[in-house]
């Protein structure tokens, strides 16, 4: 898999050009298209007392026309394709529209600000992004207080694996990324809550055999030229896989999503969503393939 064109979302408080230039290492991976979306959305200027306020969304327009203006300049400069979209209407449905009508192969969205009721009670736009999204979704935390500075996040990616589907395709998109990624930590975390009770000679042996899955994972990847080590971690995903990442010095995780309803995301929750929202690492997250 190639990313050839990429859709970058912003509403620019979250994401801003130096997030763009971060990306430009993928065109060593055919990286030659980018377009850019910022998606007005009408609560910022339809008020219910004053009704529909044609001035703000033509301020608004205005606004990150000039932005992207200077943005594409710069990428003019250094010889990628650029688009533009200013649009009125919902973030996540208009992103999947632009997605779809461009083809494109990678999304780049900034996290989500909405507080923890919000979060519980509505999801959040990233949430239902990945829900929806057929194509790779990359949540950027570049501007966010709590994230770590990355200047390039595909370099050294950890891949968090536990065998489903999506996670199988994204180690296939990571082999077309052999000219960007220097090396990836390829992970699995055995959940400490299945092996209650397990006598520490069928620990040790779940230990091995994982090991020897994620060394064929590894072999896989050293084919498309990238250095890969496997580690295996015991414990909850949701806290090991962050552990993972620090300790093997990540610049990116990478997990598997695939689509849960919305009740089952709220109430329940998924170790990819709460990356995509809660870690200080950028994650890509990648859905399955098309039946």
């Amino acid at each position: 898999m190639k990313i050839e064109k990429l859709l970058f979302v912003t509403k620019f408080e979250e994401l801003g050009f130096d997030a763009v230039r971060s990306l430009l290492s993928l065109t060593m991976a055919d990286l030659n298209h980018v377009v850019f979306i910022n998606v007005i959305e009408r609560d910022r200027f339809a008020m219910s007392r004053v009704g529909y306020r044609k001035d703000e969304e033509i301020r608004l327009r205005e606004a990150a026309n000039i932005r992207f203006i200077d943005w594409s300049e710069n990428l003019f400069e250094q010889g990628l394709e650029v688009g533009v979209y200013i649009v009125v209407g919902a973030l996540v449905s208009e992103v999947i529209k632009a997605a779809k009508k461009e083809e494109t192969d990678l999304i780049v969205i900034g996290r989500s600000h909405k507080g923890m009721l919000e979060h519980l009670y509505s999801g959040s736009d990233v949430t239902e992004l990945l829900r929806r999204a057929a194509t790779p979704v990359l949540v950027y935390k570049h501007l966010s207080e709590t994230a770590i500075s990355i200047e390039k996040p595909f370099d050294r990616p950890l891949l968090a694996m536990d065998w489903s589907p999506a996670s199988l395709r994204a180690v296939e998109y990571l082999q077309g990324l052999g000219d960007v990624v220097s090396a990836i930590s390829v992970v699995h975390v055995a959940s400490e809550k299945n092996l209650k009770g397990t006598s520490a000679m069928e620990v040790q042996k779940t230990r091995k055999e994982t090991r020897q899955k994620l060394e064929e994972i590894c072999t896989r990847l050293e084919s498309a030229g990238i250095d890969a080590r496997a580690h295996v971690y015991i414990g909850d995903p949701d806290d090991e896989i962050e552990k993972a990442a620090r300790d093997c010095q990540a610049t990116m995780i990478v997990l598997g999503s695939s689509a849960k309803s919305a009740r089952v995301e709220k109430w329940l929750g998924s170790t990819p969503r709460k990356y995509a929202e809660e870690s200080i690492y950028p994650t890509l997250l990648i859905p399955p393939a098309k039946e």
